[in-house]
């Protein structure tokens, strides 16, 4: 890995100070991680405000509850198929060229929604833009996160993670509450505009101003000099350890992604919660803003967690614990109180497993291969929430919200099952310490 101790430049070539403080993170690495941060944050506005918004629109729209999905779920299929080729690109031209131009590609997307609100035929306009998202976004995760394996080290790459991977997300509940309230309150105020498409304008505002701030900010980290012509676009990292990490992603995104953010702001519907006096859209902006904002606080607390311990499974296996008890909340939650609860529970549960996964992906995987690594993890990450709410949503009108709150309770502890399995066979240990693992005794990062 680039280590934390070496001068990271800036995007016109100076190098930054390398020194470190007393909590193991350098002032290099935490310039990187802000910019990376406050980038992503904007951005992440487009990718947070359909999902209050959508559900319900598909009544408005004529959409079925079949293609409301395929269009919620069309950026990860898109992003499915990106993510191999942005992960090889990394690994082969650098960081920053395709994080500034994922940027600009998910502001493009992002007013596509207010194209599909007016134009005929919305759902062929939803879905192209939930595409072209999904691409952009394939190039952004796949950067963002060899990013934060380039700059940090072994005794901080769990807290590098947990602030790459959480503050970045707080734009999603941003986005979430955007959608959710701005859409239920705004009607009329811009040029007679109704709220949905205001939501939506905003986002892009937003989302341009995010790429600005990436071209602005944000440095080459992974690459010097000649681009590596030796890695071809479709190579991707099929090792034990990847796949290993994958696998459990798929699991925890599945259940959160798919299932909860698909269904929630139907299941207030039924159970006739409202929050502030908001509709079910309002309130399901702001308990999915909930989920997010726990799961990214969790996110920097587990990934502290884990770099202060021997090994990273524990921390990941108390954590999967905890979203497998939130989802038996939600099973039978009734109440703004028990939802709020669940919400936590569950959000704690996916943020605390995410920055300590990617950081033990880091520790297994040497720097050359980093790129195509968080490839793989993202593509079978998007495999889980994009065929999430192809299931749940057609489920819940057979089956009931319930059962398959309750059926995603036992998703996390197969997660754990997956890790136990994964690392016995890659290490053989089921708890392998960091020290033992660490790739980086083949690279100056320590």
């Amino acid at each position: 890995m680039s280590g934390a101790d070496d001068p990271v430049t800036d995007p016109d070539g100076n190098p930054n100070s390398g020194s470190t403080n007393s909590s193991g993170l350098s002032r290099s690495e935490y310039l990187v991680i802000a910019s990376v941060i406050a980038s992503t944050f904007f951005v992440g506005f487009g990718g947070g405000v359909i999902f209050p918004i959508l559900p319900n629109l598909g009544q408005v729209l004529g959409i079925s509850p079949f293609l409301v999905g395929i269009i919620l779920s069309a950026n990860r299929f898109s992003r499915l198929f990106a993510n191999a080729p942005a992960g090889s690109l990394v690994d082969r031209i650098g960081t920053r060229k395709p994080f500034v131009v994922g940027m600009l590609i998910q502001a493009l997307a992002t007013f596509g929604y207010v194209i599909a609100y007016v134009a005929p035929a919305p759902e062929a306009w939803f879905l192209l833009a939930r595409i072209i998202w999904g691409l952009g976004s394939a190039l952004v995760f796949a950067t963002a996160y060899t990013i934060a394996a380039d700059v940090s080290k072994s005794g901080s790459r769990g807290q590098s993670m947990g602030l790459i991977r959480g503050g970045s997300i707080f734009g999603f509940p941003t986005g979430l509450v955007l959608g959710g309230i701005v859409s239920d309150v705004a009607d009329g105020v811009l040029f007679a505009l109704p709220g949905d498409v205001i939501a939506f304008i905003l986002a892009t505002v937003f989302s341009l101003f995010a790429a600005a701030l990436a071209y602005a900010t944000v440095p080459e980290t992974h690459v010097d000099g000649e681009v590596n012509r030796s890695i071809k676009p479709w190579e991707i990292d099929y090792t034990v350890s990847t796949l290993t990490v994958g696998l459990v992603n798929f699991t925890i995104l599945f259940a959160y992604i798919g299932a909860l953010f698909a269904t929630l702001v139907l299941f207030l519907g039924e159970l006739e919660v409202s929050v502030f006096g908001f509709d079910s859209q309002g309130s399901s902006g702001i308990f999915m803003a909930v989920t997010v904002i726990a799961a990214a606080v969790f996110m920097f607390y587990g990934g502290y967690v884990s770099d202060n311990r021997g090994s990273r499974v524990p921390t990941l296996l108390v954590f999967v614990l905890i979203s497998s008890v939130g989802f038996l909340l939600l099973a039978v939650a009734s109440s703004v109180w028990t939802l709020t609860l669940a919400c936590i529970f569950i959000g704690a549960g996916q943020g605390g497993t995410s920055g300590p996964l990617i950081a033990l992906l880091a520790d297994l995987t040497p720097n050359d291969r980093m790129g195509r690594a968080t490839g793989t993890n993202n593509v079978l990450g998007d495999i889980g929430g994009g065929v999430g709410p192809l299931v749940s949503l057609p489920l819940v009108e057979t089956v009931g919200f319930w059962p398959i709150y309750a059926a995603c309770a036992l998703l996390p502890l197969i997660a754990g099952g997956i890790l136990l399995l994964g690392m016995k066979y890659e290490t053989g240990h089921l708890f392998p310490t960091t020290a033992v693992i660490d790739t980086d005794g083949n690279s100056p990062a320590d």
